[in-house]
């Protein structure tokens, strides 16, 4: 479709989805819009940074899904950014869910290094006990309010049958494997595995074909290729907004006006508000006004929003095997599988559940690099204390775990994402008291159908307003492109079409 659209759009939110949709706007010709975003950069929680000539992902890893369907796959293999092996047709056509399996080692609060025996059987109860419960909620409903409460019930009762001919030791050692594997990132998620009830992981969470993979040269190789293709100016950085006045009677021609926080104020047709989930529940009283309908007011505080951050560790050398990828470290004194930890202060690191190792490059002129995956309260928390008291504390823990007294990491680097003001957590997640409603509520333009006003004023997308793919990169730039539809769509008709 060709046209020239001389209405005025403003995005509120350069990170990903913002991206999409000013670029399928610019693309479909609209001529005025403008990406108003609140700090120094673009790409929202896709950050790449580096350590020595390492390449770290400090916010979005993962290519969830490299296949035909999902459109960042496509634009990153158009763009050149992904390894042979993730375009290898092979590779396209596998179902596999979340991250890639792993080739690991394991230690033991007591020093001890586990073996296959002791690993394997716990993770493949585990995966049955979570595959157990979404075909019993399929089947016959939904007995179990979350997948935490179904798993906790089951392995201690399937552990005595299944292992009543090993000992004790060897039983609670791998329950507490299950209660590594239930505290954090088990099923790679962003909140205790307590808050995620069986409809929402098993009835509408959408993955796309194929092995999931990472890009060799930072996730913010895919923001700046799509930058590059925006037109110049198009962006102003540093330009937080700190209320969207819509449905403005007074001013029929633009009724949406921008309040800036340095004052300015930019009269606009639409605007589509990208920011994350975390900043509407901090901010929805105050960015809106009026305020927004009850409905989706209740739906942005009904959908969850957690937090995952990470700690980079470096190491002059590794102590860990040369074909590990990934190490658990599990509490023999956790075979009761409880999710939060008791004393926050005194025991956050026992959330720090599993590290991975960030794949040598060639010519490195850094040491060696792991990277520690944090969740839950603990992970905001964690926030809170000083770089020197994180590394004294997981220099402990390792050298506890492994019995290596000499283990001292070189410097750490970690995310702190429930303390940016901008995002106040990491992304989104359904838990206990949402709605499959509330995705269709969260999304709705303002005003809602069969309003009097000028319609389309006020729209919203990022990876919290997607209903199937919700927490995902490629959900959160579908989102742009679907709000960009709907006023391609709306200014392709004529206006006595529209009445």
């Amino acid at each position: 479709m060709s046209m020239s659209v001389n209405a005025r759009v403003v995005i509120i939110g350069c990170g990903i989805s913002g991206i999409a949709a000013a670029q399928r706007l610019v693309n479909a010709g609209f001529r005025r819009v403008r990406i108003l975003e609140a700090t120094a950069r673009s790409g929202g929680r896709i950050k790449t940074c580096r350590m020595g000539d390492k390449i770290l992902e400090l916010g979005a890893k993962w290519l969830h899904g490299p296949s035909e369907q999902n459109p960042v796959f496509c634009l990153a293999r158009k763009y050149g950014l992904l390894d042979p092996e993730a375009l290898n047709p092979e590779n396209q056509a596998m179902v596999i869910r979340e991250c890639p399996p792993f080739v690991y080692n394991g230690f033991t609060s007591s020093g001890r290094k586990l073996n296959t025996e002791d690993i394997d059987p716990a993770t493949e109860m585990f995966t049955e006990l979570l595959y157990e419960s979404g075909e019993l909620m399929i089947e016959r409903g939904d007995p179990w309010a979350r997948v935490g409460d179904y798993i906790r019930s089951k392995a201690k009762q399937q552990a005595a049958e299944k292992w009543k001919d090993i000992d004790a030791t060897s039983r609670s050692l791998r329950l507490s494997l299950i209660s590594n594997i239930l505290k954090g990132d088990g099923i790679n998620l962003d909140q205790s595995i307590d808050e995620v009830d069986l409809r929402s992981f098993f009835a509408i969470y959408k993955t796309f074909p194929g092995l999931d993979c990472t890009f060799p040269g930072g996730y913010e190789g895919l923001i700046k290729n799509l930058m590059s293709e925006l037109p110049s100016g198009l962006v102003t950085y540093n330009k937080p907004v700190r209320c969207v006045h819509w449905n403005n009677t007074e001013q029929r021609e633009n009724p949406v006006m921008i309040e800036c926080d340095d004052g300015e104020r930019l009269a606009t047709d639409h605007v589509i508000v990208t920011v994350p989930l975390g900043h509407l529940k901090k901010h929805q009283s105050t960015l809106f006004c009026p305020p927004l309908p009850p409905n989706k007011s209740h739906a942005i505080q009904n959908i969850g929003f957690g937090t995952k951050n990470k700690i980079f560790m470096e190491f002059d050398a590794p102590w860990w095997d040369a074909e590990c990828e990934a190490i658990y470290m599990v509490w023999e004194d956790e075979d009761l599988m409880m999710d939060q930890v008791p004393d926050m202060q005194r025991s956050w690191m026992r959330k720090l559940v599993a590290f991975t190792v960030v794949k040598p490059t060639e010519s490195s002129r850094c040491g060696h690099v792991l990277c520690g995956w944090m969740a839950g309260p603990e992970s905001a928390y964690m926030e809170t204390l000083s770089d020197q008291e994180v590394t004294h504390t997981i220099t402990q823990l390792l050298r506890r775990f492994t019995g290596n007294s000499t283990i001292t990491p070189r410097r750490v680097l970690r995310s702190q994402w429930f303390h940016d003001p901008w995002t106040c957590g990491s992304y989104s997640h359904t838990e206990d008291g949402w709605s499959v409603q509330d995705f269709h509520n969260i999304m709705e333009p303002l005003p809602t159908k069969g309003a009097q006003s000028q319609p389309l004023q006020v729209l919203f997308a990022g990876e919290a307003t997607h209903p199937s793919c919700y927490g995902t990169v490629h959900g959160a730039f579908l989102t742009g492109w679907r709000e960009a539809d709907r006023l391609i769509s709306h200014h392709s008709i004529s206006p006595d079409q529209k009445l």
